[in-house]
């Protein structure tokens, strides 16, 4: 009998600790195929997923003796938490573990949209020399604006103002301000964010309130010559406006890491879109967060499962 159900890909020190003290299934290719996790659920009181394996229907329903799903990540829209809570399962995200990666990827963004010295290399092996077209902009001195200040937002905040940015953020009226003041953030309404940030940062959860929270109109009130960034949820985004936004210049670029359909299919309206940069959902994947967000997910696992040693 299975005792943990692994279906998407774990840091092998973290799988060996598991097989360590429980009977483990590891599949990292089953997210894709729902009908093989229904076929091993029965008996299984422990899952671990990633975003990709949908936790709900007739997937979940197929889990009768389920304790505890671990989350290798922080998103809960792909587990029907009400559904999994009222079967008596815990779930547990993997807080915080991946804050630094994303941070770092949103930094990496801002430099890449606002200095853009990454697209020279064919010029100037050309023998070109377009130092007029690469005289762009510093993240000095820019405002950095963040929807949604939790854990990660702050992470970003800390890293930008290192670099001389001036970061506004907006979050949920009962937000504490004690912590974003901590991380240098100062606090404006959405409106005031959008039409005077130079980069606009995407990290709050999906919910149906922030389901295409930026939209057309977002867009059209952001600031000329803005960039966008969104690390967050795909869903949080228009797609069509937002490749609306970039076709028309109203844009500056803007950076991708999550979509509203994962993977993407051929022929996406997204293809050819000027300055826009797309990632496979990876802002919060590195070496290093992966070991701390399986680290935490086994430890998680094995306090509600009780550890065996």
């Amino acid at each position: 009998m299975t005792d943990v159900l692994i279906t998407e890909y774990l840091d092998e020190d973290a799988v060996e600790t598991l097989k360590a003290e429980y009977t483990v299934h590891y599949d990292p290719g089953l997210c894709e195929r729902p009908a093989d996790i229904m076929a091993l659920a029965p008996g299984v009181p422990a899952l671990v997923v990633r975003n990709r394996t949908q936790v709900r229907g007739a997937v979940l329903a197929a889990f009768d003796r389920l304790k505890v799903i671990g989350r290798l990540g922080v998103g809960l829209d792909n587990i029907d938490v009400a559904a999994a809570e009222a079967m008596g399962a815990e779930v547990c995200p993997a807080v915080g573990a991946n804050a630094a990666s994303v941070a770092e990827y949103v930094i990496a963004a801002c430099l890449l949209t606002l200095r853009n010295i990454w697209q020279s290399s064919d010029a100037v092996l050309a023998g070109k020399w377009p130092r007029n077209q690469l005289m762009l902009n510093e993240v000095q001195g820019k405002r950095l604006g963040l929807i949604g200040c939790g854990s990660i937002g702050r992470e970003v905040a800390r890293r930008a103002a290192a670099l001389g940015m001036e970061v506004v953020g907006t979050d949920r009226p009962d937000i504490d301000p004690a912590p974003l003041a901590a991380a240098g953030i100062r606090a404006v309404d959405r409106a005031i964010l959008l039409a005077t940030s130079d980069v606009v940062s995407l990290h709050a959860p999906s919910t149906p309130e922030t389901y295409h929270l930026i939209d057309a109109a977002a867009l059209g009130a952001m600031k000329p010559g803005a960039v966008l960034i969104n690390s967050a949820r795909g869903g949080m985004v228009d797609e069509t406006a937002l490749v609306a936004a970039l076709r028309s210049g109203r844009l500056a670029a803007a950076v991708l890491d999550v979509f509203e359909d994962e993977p993407l299919k051929a022929g996406s309206e997204l293809e050819g879109v000027p300055n826009l940069w797309l990632t496979p959902h990876v802002s919060g994947v590195t070496v290093e967060a992966n070991a701390r967000v399986s680290t935490v997910t086994v430890a998680n696992v094995r306090r509600v499962l009780g550890a065996r040693r």
